[in-house]
């Protein structure tokens, strides 16, 4: 059973591959290829295009990033391809064909979350919060707002990029305009021919896929698959920006237990969770290990990592080049000494942080009841997805920008001519209106 899942996979990646480019797949021509397709072609051709072409002049790892986001928007083709000569297949089916696209979109924050210490960090934030939109075909019902949702995830890095290389690069201006682009055009493509969903064909009928055999799988031959895209192979999604990678651990096929989890169907296709026993069946069994704790300099990043219940933690030698990467820190203190580029807590917890200057950002997300004073100067400070946050000022830092985003409990102390702090909680509630020609958002304020 395992060597015709293997088969499946490597069919629906030669699929992939046959669809390189517009108007090339199977033949080599456009002919006799649906309106649709022709349409997303047009898209691949305008915006997608420009931001390749952009990307490239902007080089380093924007470039690398947007041709994974290129090959990710091949893969979607594909499946159009298929979804334009085929009936609407099983959900099995369909979760092999998912399977390119989600590996994609994989690869695209995966490249973000390694390159944490770029100069061009904004860049890959914004295509990495946004790239799940191309998880809109597995959307059973109103891709279109999903993917204007994801396009607005986007919106908080290019508005920093904006702002950061406002007058200096009109390039990157550029950059921003060529890629927010692809998604609004994806927009208007989804409400012309998807607006309820990926639409199938519906006058192949001979190749709607028939049930899969209960014996004799091995007899399938590779041509059969793709012809029928017979499907055990499953994509982790409950909704599309859940797309992820599936371990061997996590796939039915190979861990049978997985079939018996259930949960309530959202918008996509039931998603995989790592099986959570009740009980050690073995008490004898040792559990996994945990994460080695480190701190250590690798080549210009400063790594903190795993760390718990560390008082003392220090980082001293530092240089102006450097970043600071501080990860799953728990109960633990940490002080930088000197001026570094940047500095971003990452899924810590209860964690105190103390640095002299940073030059770029310090950027806290995923984290909850953390504490960041200042001691010298820092021009920005980013709080995105943490619940819990007090940052203590500086006399010198107090023109800091505090940017947040998705976080809640956040306060700002500001330091007095005594020698103490006052505290100003950052708003988290906001009331919009309609003055006839645009929105207009002001801050709630509550009196506590």
């Amino acid at each position: 059973m395992e060597r015709l899942v293997e088969r499946l996979e490597k069919a629906v990646e030669r699929l992939e591959t046959v669809c390189r480019g517009p108007g090339m797949c199977g033949d080599g021509s456009s002919k006799g290829v649906a309106q649709y397709v022709q349409a997303f072609d047009a898209i691949l051709a305008g915006p997608v295009a420009e931001y390749v072409k952009i990307s490239k002049e902007v080089g380093e790892d924007v470039q690398k990033h947007a041709e994974i986001v290129h090959a990710g928007l091949m893969s979607e083709r594909a499946l159009l391809v298929i979804a334009s000569q085929h009936q609407q297949p099983t959900e099995n089916v369909f979760s092999l064909l998912l399977k390119p696209i989600a590996e994609h979109i994989q690869a695209v924050q995966r490249f973000r979350e390694s390159h944490r210490g770029s100069t061009l960090f904004n860049h890959l934030s914004a295509v990495s919060e946004s790239i799940p939109a191309l998880g809109w075909v597995a959307m059973h019902s109103s891709p279109g707002p999903y993917v204007k949702e994801m396009t607005d995830a986007a919106m908080f890095y290019t508005n920093r990029i904006l702002k950061e290389y406002k007058d200096v690069d009109k390039k990157q201006a550029d950059w921003v305009k060529a890629y927010l682009s692809i998604w609004t055009e994806l927009q208007a493509y989804i409400k012309e021919y998807h607006t309820t969903g990926l639409t199938w064909s519906s006058t192949h009928r001979s190749k709607r896929p028939p049930p899969v055999p209960s014996s004799s799988p091995s007899l399938y031959t590779e041509h059969d698959v793709i012809r029928y895209g017979i499907a055990l192979w499953s994509v982790g999604v409950s909704c599309p920006r859940c797309l992820r990678h599936v371990s061997d651990d996590m796939k039915t096929h190979k861990n049978p237990a997985l079939k018996n989890q259930g949960g309530p169907l959202r918008s996509g296709p039931k998603p995989f969770t790592a099986p959570k026993p009740a009980c050690n069946p073995n008490p004898s069994q040792k559990t996994s290990p945990k994460a080695p704790a480190l701190l250590e300099l690798e080549g210009k990043k400063w790594r903190v990592e795993n760390q718990e219940n560390a008082t003392n933690l220090v980082i001293s030698d530092t240089e102006l080049k450097q970043v600071a990467y501080v990860f799953k820190c728990t109960n633990s203190t940490l002080q930088i000494k000197g001026k570094i580029n940047s500095i971003t807590l990452d899924n810590c917890k209860k964690l105190g942080l103390v640095f002299d200057d940073v030059v770029g950002i310090v950027e806290i997300i995923n984290s909850r009841d953390v504490k960041v004073q200042v001691m010298g100067k820092v021009p920005t400070i980013s709080i995105n997805k943490t619940d819990g946050c007090h940052v203590y000022l500086s006399k010198n830092s107090l023109d800091c920008e505090i940017v947040s985003a998705k976080s809640s409990e956040m306060n700002v102390l500001i330091p007095t001519e005594g020698g103490d702090f006052t505290e100003f909680p950052v708003p988290e509630q906001f009331k919009t209106v309609w003055n006839g020609q645009k929105l207009v958002t002001t801050v709630t304020e509550i009196a506590g």
